[in-house]
Order: C-alpha cells, then structure tokens, then sequence
C-alpha cells in the first residue's frame, strides 16, 4: 500500500528542527522592547517626584517620554522593515538591538526630563528594526500550517513582557534609582544578541524595492506635528487654541500628503494597494483601536493605583498582572476558537469585552474592592488576546513571505501610532477633565501658581503637601478630581473599543473552511490572500 505523500516543505529542514528555539529567541527580543514601555508604566509617577527621587517631569512631559519612543519607533518602521527585507532581517534585528541597548544605557542616567525625552527617541529607533525583524523571520522559520499557533504564541510574548515589567519594575523602584528601569535592558540585549548569532537564521527579500526617504520623512513629520497638538490641547485645557488647531490641522495635511505621495511612487514604503482588501482593512484599524484605548487606560491606572489607592510601584505591577497573564494565557488558543466560530465572531466578542471591561472603569473609586479590580484586568487581556491573535495572522497572512518585513512593519507601525495617539488623545481629556474639576479647590494656592498645580494630580498633591496641615482638604479634591477624569475617559476608551467592534463585525470574514489536501493547513484567516 502506498503511504500518503509527506507535505512539501519550503523551509531548510536545519531551520525547521529548530523552529521552536528561534521563535523563543525571538521572543527574547521583543520581551525586550514591550517590557521597557510596561516598566515605564510604572515608573511614571517615580520620574514625576522632583529630584532627587525623580526628575520632576509633568504630565505633558511624561507623555513625551512615551511618545518620543512611539513615535520614531511608528515613523521608522516603514523603512525598518523595508532595510530588513533587502539587507536582512538577521543583520537589521541584531542592529536594532545594539542601539536599544544604547539608548537603555543612556536614558538610565538622564539628568532632565528633556534628556530622557531625547534618549526614549533612541531607543525608539533601535525598537523600530526589532519588532517587524521579529515577525518577518517567524514568518521564514514555519511554514504555513504553523504559523497562526506561532503568531499566537508571538502575541502571547506581549502579554508576557507586559505582565513581567510592571513587577519587574516595581522590584526595581523599591530597591534602586528610577534609571534603573532603563539600565535592566542592557543585559537582556547582549543575551539576545548572542543567541541571535548562535541560532537565527538571515533571510532577504530576493527583489527589495527602493527605499522611500521622502515617505519617512513626510510620515514622522505628520505624526509628530498631530500628536504635539493633541497633548498641547491637553496642556491647554482647550483644544480650540489657535496653536493646536495649527498644528493638529498641519499634521492632518502632512499625512494627507503621505498618502498621496505613496499611491504615486514607484516604490513606496507603504504600498496602498494592500489596504483596498476591506478584511485587511479592518485588520489593522482593529489592532490601532485597541492599542489606542489600552494604552490610553493603562496611562491613568498607574496614578490611580498609586497616587489615589496608596500603592507602591512594585504593588501596582503584582495588581495589574491579571491584565498580561491572561493575554500570555489565552492569544496561543486564540486560533482554536477562529477554527470554531471564525475570525468575525471571535474578534468582535473580544473587542466587546474590552469596550465593557474600559467601561468597568468608570465605576472604580477610593474603596472598590481589589477582587473587582483584578476581575476587570482579567477580562481585559482576555479580550485583547481573542483580538490580536486572529487580526495579526490576517495582516501577516494577507502580503507574499518574501515581504514579511512590510508586513510586519505596518502592523506593528498601527499599533504604535493607535497606542501613541491613544495616550495623546485619553492623556489629554484626562488633563482637561482633570483641571477643570480641580479649579475651584485651588482657592488656598497662590495665584501664580495655580496653572501648574491644575495640571495633574501629581502636581496638586506636591502643592499640598507644601500646604501643610491647610492642604489635607485639597489633597482629598485632588483625588476626587482624578476620579472623575479617570471616569470620563475610560468611557471614551470604551466608545472606542466599540467603535473597533463595528468595524470588525462588519469586514472581517466569519468561519474560514479547512483548504482541502493537507488538513493542517488552518491558517485562521485566507480571505486576505
């Protein structure tokens, strides 16, 4: 009797034995790159105490120092990835990794808010040719049947480096400086690098494009200007200002510019074409909404923990474990459920989740019991998991391999500028929400001074403790304050995990049958192809 042929293979069965380790190395590095934005989330409050227990910075300014990282992390990554498929993906990663490290070095000993804010922006760029490398050389090491389970256990590691900073992070703050949050990467960098020689395998796209500098410029440009009028808006407490419709309005013109030049070129970091496919369309609005409430929320939690609940940093990262545990937990058996029901039905009842977990926010105050907290948190990363998992494979699974790395890159580069613009944007209607309730408890501030104590919960609370035994009664407004800030965004986090919700239910694809022939080939979306 005949047995049945074995499956035709196209990766090097050296690499495939090996498949495994790679991804776990892999995995290594972008550990690497999330887990400095989590320890930062929890570091924030640190780096606001004045000197020498921090550096004084404000809420505008500690923005920035995520931005800045964003940002330049979100306006490379076209060319990131681009630079990994024609010089390879190997060599750009390991590149990327050294100039993190750098950077991490750096930052570390920042002697001002403005330093920081300038050494964030290095890391970026070191981030920005590690991330995109990570996926397109996953993408070489399985083959097809493989790579929804791999890309699944790839989003997991997010939820694992989200779930290790925090308690990293805190471990750190009660034991040494603020910079040693920064310092702790230089040594997982050189272990990465190191087995990145050892066992990754390079790979290139065999007919690379051009590189697109007037792209990059004009996409950093745009990205850059709409963001800073959204935090001066903020900082404003009105967004109507002739500067930030100014600047808000000049970003919208550049990006529009960007689009244009694009469709036009020859040879595009971005190519447009992609995004007439309305599931791959969808795919990557549902990845940037969910980041753009996540990481807006997440931004508020820490102050809320801390600075209204008393929590150390080290007790805020044990408390918001549930929120990764779960994402590492349920995005490897995310497939499974697409299998079941498909990609629309399990996308959107994640998304669902997330909107009612945001909304769960608003019901939060100086006494809620932790076991609700921790629920909320639980669910939270539950839905993120059933979400990034099925649009991630869409997104991978909807370019040819040979351009995994733009692939990669504009996935990672939507996520980037959703949870960029959602700590912008939820960043600021907290400052606003925030400074308008608190005015009118300023009355016992001298007038001077009042604009910077309405600025941020942090600031109000060093002004009262100035204050004495007068200040008790406006440290308890602050809080109050903050509370109401902290509710009204959420619900706008939740409008926008609705909004992701309606998206994906409409465009995404349902159940995706099994291709017939080799029955291991679940990839969990084709409609893309």
């Amino acid at each position: 009797m005949t047995s049945p042929a074995a499956p035709v293979r196209r990766i090097p069965e050296a690499v495939h034995r090996r498949r495994w380790v790679i991804l776990g190395v892999l995995m290594m590095s972008l550990l690497i790159v999330v887990l400095d934005n989590s320890i930062l989330n929890v570091a924030i409050k640190t780096i606001s105490t004045p000197a020498p227990t921090g550096l004084g910075a404000t809420q505008s300014q500690l923005e920035w120092a995520i931005n800045a990282y964003t940002l330049v992390f979100a306006g490379l990554l076209f060319t990131a990835g681009l630079l990994g498929d024609r010089l390879g993906r190997k060599k750009v990663l390991i590149g990327g990794l050294a100039v993190f490290g750098a950077g991490s070095a750096l930052a570390a000993f920042s002697g001002s808010p403005a330093e920081l804010i300038v050494f964030r922006a290095v890391m970026g760029l070191g981030a920005a040719f590690v991330m995109p490398a990570t996926m397109a050389v996953l993408m070489h090491v399985f083959e097809r049947d493989e790579q929804p389970r791999a890309i699944g256990i790839w989003t997991g590691g997010v939820g694992l480096a989200i779930a290790i900073g925090p308690i990293t992070g805190g471990l750190l703050l009660d034991h040494f400086w603020w910079g040693s949050v920064f310092l702790v990467n230089v040594p997982i960098v050189a272990l990465a690098v190191a087995l990145m020689l050892w066992l990754v395998p390079d790979s290139r796209d065999p007919r690379p494009g051009r590189l697109d500098p007037v792209g990059v410029v004009l996409s950093v440009a745009g990205l850059v200007l709409l963001v800073y009028g959204i935090i001066r808006g903020g900082q404003l407490a009105d967004f109507t200002d002739v500067t930030v419709l100014a600047t808000t309005g000049a970003g919208l013109a550049v990006l529009a510019a960007f689009v244009v030049f694009e469709k036009r070129s020859d040879h595009p970091s971005v190519d447009i074409s992609a995004f007439r496919n309305k599931v791959f369309s969808a795919s990557i609005t549902a990845i940037a909404l969910v980041f753009f409430a996540l990481l807006g929320v997440t931004f508020f939690t820490v102050f809320y923990l801390q600075s209204v609940r008393g929590h150390s940093p080290l007790e805020t990262g044990l408390l918001m474990l549930p929120l990764a545990a779960t994402q590492l937990l349920f995005a490897p058996r995310a497939r499974l459920m697409v299998d079941r029901v498909g990609s629309r039905i399990t996308t959107t009842a994640g998304l669902v989740v997330l909107a009612a977990t945001l909304a769960a926010f608003a019901l939060l105050d100086e006494a809620t019991p932790l076991w609700f907290l921790e629920a909320v948190f639980f669910l939270m990363g539950t839905g993120m998991a059933y979400v990034m998992t099925p649009v991630s494979v869409v997104v991978m699974q909807a370019l040819p391999r040979e351009k995994a790395g733009s692939a990669s890159a504009l996935s990672n580069t939507f996520r980037q500028v959703g949870g960029a613009l959602g700590i912008a944007v939820l960043g600021s209607v907290l400052s606003t929400a925030y400074r308008t309730d608190i005015e009118g408890a300023l009355g016992p501030v001298p007038p001077g001074a009042r604009h910077a104590a309405g600025e941020s919960i942090e600031a109000t609370l060093a002004v009262a403790d100035r204050l004495g035994p007068r200040g008790e009664p406006l440290a308890d407004a602050a809080a109050d304050a903050f509370l109401y800030a902290m509710h009204v965004t959420a619900l706008w986090g939740a409008a926008v995990a609705v909004l992701g919700a309606v998206v994906v239910a409409v465009f995404l694809p349902g159940r995706t049958p099994v291709p017939e022939g080799d029955g291991r080939d679940r990839a969990l979306v084709t409609a893309a192809d």
